[in-house]
């Protein structure tokens, strides 16, 4: 089998300057980069991922874990983690739950970044140790080797639904995302507290369980659309439910915002070609953070306090002024 040695050997180099070259260092000549390449090629070399930490004795490579492949602000994350990993000599693993648990050692990966409401506490807390750092985007985990990066829902969803009021609407839905998580909780929160704020009534039956999908806002707006009193505007809590839900208002003849408006959170692909009111997250540089952080908790810089992320609020043509 042929090996880094027989590579130096044939290019005239020294073993570290084929590392270099097969680990993207600029710190080698584009003569001697071709070269190496050339001869890899010749003799179908393929360098073993894991092989750069054989030195040290330890993995150069993080793992994300996600598993919601409908949504497509992973993406922009996933594109943020890859760029910083790539630009600290690390390989990125991405892999689903079910999967998961058995690369988060460290013999096979230095740390996990974690995206995904299946992988539960109780598993992350049990891994999770001086030599092998986490990093959540979705929860926050009282854990001294897991450091939380998440968005700040409150806030942004607070000021959201405040601008609403100040519009001149009174009368509300909502449709939240699966009750269980973090983001969902403090959304409808930040929600319920502004409504309390400026004594507006919400009842419970104005409120619709969803998914974060599409389909489950797209249902939400048929059955609202059976009660004899829509509400002003309907919040949901994230984009694809509130798209959803305007697909299924135009269908049945509702304008939006005319007789009823919407809102949404992520700002996702979409959202502006649908002109929805919305709250942008930087997922791109959320993933680039996370990353940051998880590779320097690797290397010895201790920090799991809380990260939070800031959002903006995107008004579009959803939501008006109430005469």
């Amino acid at each position: 089998m042929v090996g880094i040695k027989e590579i130096a050997k044939r290019a005239g180099v020294s073993v570290s300057t084929v590392s270099n070259v097969l680990n993207n260092k600029k710190n080698v000549g584009e003569d001697t980069r071709q070269r190496v390449h050339k001869i890899c090629e010749e003799l179908s070399y393929h360098p073993n991922p894991a092989g750069r930490g054989l030195k040290s004795g330890k993995p150069e490579t993080i793992l994300f874990n996600f598993s919601d492949f409908d949504r497509s602000f992973y993406l922009k994350i996933i594109n943020g983690i890859s760029d910083y990993v790539n630009d600290n000599d690390y390989d990125l693993i991405i892999c689903t739950d079910k999967s998961c648990e058995k690369y988060m050692n460290n013999s096979l990966t230095s740390g996990s970044i974690i995206l995904d409401m299946k992988m539960r506490d109780e598993v992350l807390n049990r891994i999770a140790s001086e030599n092998y750092p986490i990093v959540v985007l979705d929860r926050f985990i009282d854990n001294p080797f897991i450091k939380s990066v998440v968005v700040n829902n409150y806030d942004s969803m607070y000021e959201l639904i405040q601008s609403v009021v100040d519009r001149g609407y009174r009368h509300f839905g909502f449709v939240g995302g699966p009750e269980e998580t973090a983001d969902n909780k403090e959304r409808y929160q930040a929600f319920r507290d502004v409504l309390a704020a400026n004594h507006i009534d919400f009842q419970q039956k104005s409120y619709f369980a969803g998914n974060y999908r599409e389909k489950s806002g797209y249902t939400a707006a048929k059955i609202l659309m059976l009660s004899r009193e829509l509400p002003d505007c309907l919040v949901c809590a994230n984009d694809n439910m509130a798209i959803g839900a305007i697909k299924a208002f135009r269908e049945n003849g509702l304008r939006v915002p005319q007789d009823i408006a919407v809102t949404g959170f992520d700002n996702c692909d979409l959202a502006e070609a649908m002109g929805l009111t919305t709250i942008s997250i930087p997922n791109y540089e959320r993933g680039y953070i996370a990353a940051r952080y998880l590779i320097e908790n690797i290397r010895g810089q201790k920090n799991t306090e809380t990260f939070k992320i800031a959002a903006k609020i995107i008004f579009r043509d959803s939501v008006g002024h109430k005469k």
